[in-house]
């Protein structure tokens, strides 16, 4: 079949890779003029994830360029003395297979493992979809296709053309990063700020000539601004953020000079399908569980495994195709939900006692054994281990097979 994609991110190639594996004429449409490779921030692989990365064979590059992040010094708003927190035994509770990766080397990763066998359009946009097919842009010709997925993300275009409005929960919470020049010389150490509703932090890495400042905060409500106004958005970033710290202060002054720029607010998508007709969603697009709290990249990763498997089994019954990546998804986008929402409210503290009980857990699982903490965690699947206990089948093999037989 013949198959457009929108978005070059993550969910888009990943997608790529196995459609053309299985056989499929694959077109990945990507609205920005190159594959974006300037900012971005950190991101995490869980074991499921790292799976499927490894039989793509792309698993030895990543690991190469995980930031390495292994300590993290948090200071508490109004209290001088910092903690220190072995970052590297918290996800060994988490996960027995994870790397952390900065966003832009990931799609860079997987966008290199699929050109040679992808078409790619860089610089245009969907602007209509027909229900035979029929797919127009905003710069090139018309086109028929047999599907078009939309992997274009939390403000994806395909969903907004094709399903209108979809119900949206906001956790609460925003997400800012910015990059700015690493003069603290950071590598392998994160170095933050946390107070009520807000928690503030940079970090390095050792093949990365930058750092990243990350801001997290709370509001009651959501805030007043278009996504796409940057300068409304450092507004309201400073605004939140004013009097914390003179060093978060000193981050915030980067805003003007910041070659790369990141603000949204932390929603969940909550619908329950996203598929229509010859049209499906795939990771953020569909189902985001809230960026920076829910494993989105992993939870992407997966959905596009399993939606290009879904395929490769039902031959030309796309309509089964789809309905079988959504129950195989439900469950993985369910327990991703409730994870994040517990995320959210223990990374972003609620009151001073939040921020005691955040800072005193990070000594505690610093202090203890790793096979205690991991042993702890593994009780509860649903808690810390969520993103790590997602139970994916095995396409890769039982596809080919049907494809070639």
């Amino acid at each position: 079949m013949r198959i457009l994609i929108s978005g070059a991110s993550i969910s888009g190639p990943v997608l790529a890779y196995w459609l053309t594996r299985y056989g499929h004429e694959v077109t990945v449409v990507e609205r920005a003029p190159v594959l974006r490779k300037t900012g971005g921030h950190a991101v995490d692989l869980f074991g499921p994830a790292m799976e499927i990365s490894e039989r793509m064979g792309v698993l030895r590059r990543i690991e190469s360029l995980a930031t390495g992040t292994a300590l993290m010094t948090v200071y508490r708003e109004g209290v001088r003395k910092p903690v220190r927190i072995d970052v590297t035994k918290i996800f060994q509770a988490a996960s027995d297979r994870h790397v952390e990766v900065m966003r832009d080397d990931l799609s860079e990763i997987y966008y290199d493992a699929t050109r040679d066998d992808v078409e790619y359009v860089f610089g245009d946009s969907i602007t209509s979809i027909s229900d035979d097919g029929d797919v127009t842009f905003e710069q090139g010709a018309p086109r028929r296709f047999d599907l078009v997925v939309g992997a274009d993300g939390l403000h994806s275009n395909v969903r907004n053309l094709v399903f209108g409005e979809v119900p949206k929960h906001f956790i609460g919470a925003y997400l800012a990063v910015l990059t700015m020049p690493n003069g603290l010389q950071l590598d392998g150490e994160m170095i933050s700020h946390t107070g009520v509703g807000r928690v503030a932090g940079v970090y390095g890495a050792r093949h990365l000539g930058d750092a990243r400042a990350v801001f997290l905060f709370r509001t009651e409500h959501e805030l007043d601004y278009h996504y796409r106004d940057v300068p409304k958005q450092k507004e309201l970033l400073r605004q939140a953020f004013a009097g914390m710290h003179p060093d978060v202060d000193g981050w915030l002054d980067e805003l003007d000079r910041t070659p790369a720029f990141y603000f949204d607010s932390i929603t969940q998508l909550r619908t329950d399908s996203w598929s229509r007709g010859r049209v499906t969603l795939v990771g953020d697009a569909g189902y985001c569980p809230g960026p920076a709290v829910g494993g989105s990249t992993s939870l992407a990763v997966v959905g596009a495994y399993v939606l290009a498997g879904e395929i490769a089994l039902a031959g030309d019954d796309y309509a089964a195709a789809f309905a079988s990546y959504e129950r195989e998804m439900a469950t993985l986008v369910v327990n991703s939900r409730t994870f994040a929402l517990g995320a959210a409210k223990s990374l972003i503290p609620t009151s001073k006692a939040g921020v005691w009980a955040l800072a005193k857990a990070g000594q505690l699982i610093t202090a203890l054994p790793g096979w205690v903490t991991r042993g702890i965690a593994r009780l509860n699947s649903r808690g810390i281990r969520a993103l790590d206990s997602m139970v994916v089948r095995d396409y890769a093999t039982r596809s080919e097979a049907d494809t070639h037989a």
